[in-house]
């Protein structure tokens, strides 16, 4: 049909330009017969078009619903931070150095010996006096007890002359009376008499005997009270350095197949930290002076110390002066070795009040929905929504959380009103 009119409009078109023709003959023109009407007629219909065009705009429709409804909302992010209450001194001068132990000592037998037990491990708390190690006690057993026998047999002896030294004590009173009155001579009186002193001088010498031979069973005693090693002091075992079986000696005899030592124990209430001070400045450090100590293993705990001295020695290597800090503070977390950054204080610091419970995060990531604050909480991509009850007061441009989101948690700031729980999210950083 488009064809028949196109036709007719040329041909219109070429009379047109030829001479001019009436509107009639241009409307016969335009005219289009039956024949061309059915020639048309029998083409393919058009419906199926129509409906496969409109399958198509339902389906590109779904698909934008769907993509829109789960496509991850940008938020912008900040992290919850827990509260502060440390108030910092103006700091004069800082140094490094390393936490040691006053009083360390590595345990070992006064004796040489096999370990036949060792009754600590790495990490045990002993008492002074608790048995760390046990050696083999069979010779020294024997020794004490020949030592034992020797001292019964001296004293037997002396008990022995003291009976003698009586007889012959009684022996010279009768040869003198009756010398006196002349029935025997003198002589057998003297011979008497030095039968005494005779026997006076051998319980005196029997008596140092025995006493020596008390002395060897001490000394033997003590050899076999050195089979058991104990705790000279309170303190931590920091290495258990022999097993049992293994030679132990104090003398470093037989090589690399002899220990010298059963472990190390450390006495954790004599911590304190050594710190090498450039010489330079170390007019600025005095006695007694305010410090506060932070760990490396711990940057955000500031231990309270003060000076105990400065050791009258300098390192020419390093132009370092050592200087002595104690720790004010004992804990569990301190153990010898640790990294320390010491920062000398002109004034000991005010003690602060006590940190606020809970964590600060943006006014803005508090939210109203249905009545009740909430914050979203964004973890592993996902928003999640919780109730939460801040505090009244302000900390500038932040809130007081006490409960339901802890330190290091990402919160959504300004969350939008289509932000639901469990919807995904694109974080980016809030701006300051």
């Amino acid at each position: 049909m488009v064809a028949a009119v196109s036709d007719a409009y040329r041909a219109s078109h070429a009379k047109c330009q030829g001479t001019r023709v009436s509107d009639t003959d241009l409307l016969k023109e335009l005219r289009i017969e039956r024949h061309q009407r059915e020639d048309h007629g029998t083409g393919s219909p058009r419906w199926p078009w129509l409906v496969g065009v409109l399958v198509v705009l339902a389906l590109v429709a779904a698909g934008g619903w769907w993509w829109w409804g789960h496509r991850a909302m940008p938020v912008q992010v900040a992290m919850a931070v827990a509260p502060s209450s440390d108030a910092d001194a103006g700091a004069v001068l800082q140094a490094t150095g390393y936490v040691t132990a006053r009083r360390q000592a590595t345990v070992s037998a006064q004796i040489t010996g096999t370990l036949t037990a060792v009754l600590i491990e790495e990490g045990d708390h002993v008492h002074k006096g608790q048995v760390l190690a046990r050696l083999d006690d069979s010779a020294w057993k024997a020794a004490l007890t020949a030592a034992k026998a020797q001292a019964a047999a001296a004293h037997a002896l002396v008990n022995q002359y003291q009976a003698q030294l009586a007889q012959d004590t009684r022996d010279a009173g009768r040869q003198q009376s009756l010398a006196a009155r002349g029935l025997v001579a003198k002589q057998t009186a003297e011979q008497a008499r030095t039968l005494a002193d005779t026997a006076r001088a051998q319980l005196m010498s029997q008596r140092k005997q025995a006493a020596a031979a008390d002395a060897q069973v001490t000394q033997a005693q003590v050899n076999f009270d050195y089979c058991v090693v104990r705790a000279p002091f309170s303190g931590v075992i920091t290495t258990k350095d022999a097993q049992v079986g293994e030679i132990i000696s104090p003398l470093s005899a037989g090589g690399g197949f002899t220990r010298t030592g059963v472990g190390t124990i450390v006495d954790m209430n004599s911590l304190e930290v050594d710190v090498d001070v450039n010489e330079a400045y170390i007019g600025r450090v005095k006695p007694d002076m305010p410090a506060e100590a932070v760990l490396d293993a711990y940057p955000d705990w500031k231990i309270p110390a003060h000076v105990i001295a400065i050791v009258p020695a300098a390192d020419r290597g390093k132009a370092t002066v050592k200087v002595r800090v104690a720790l004010e503070r004992k804990d569990q977390r301190i153990v010898p070795d640790m990294g320390v950054r010491v920062s000398f204080l002109d004034a000991k610091p005010e003690p602060a009040a006590q940190a606020p419970k809970g964590v600060l995060v943006p006014a803005k990531a508090i939210v109203q929905r249905g009545g009740h604050a909430v914050v979203f909480v964004v973890d592993d991509g996902k928003a999640f929504r919780r109730e939460v009850q801040p505090a009244t007061q302000n900390y500038g441009d932040l809130k007081l959380i006490p409960a339901a989101v802890k330190a290091g948690d990402v919160v959504v700031v300004s969350p939008s009103a289509g932000l639901h729980d469990g919807s995904d999210v694109q974080t980016e950083a809030s701006k300051p």
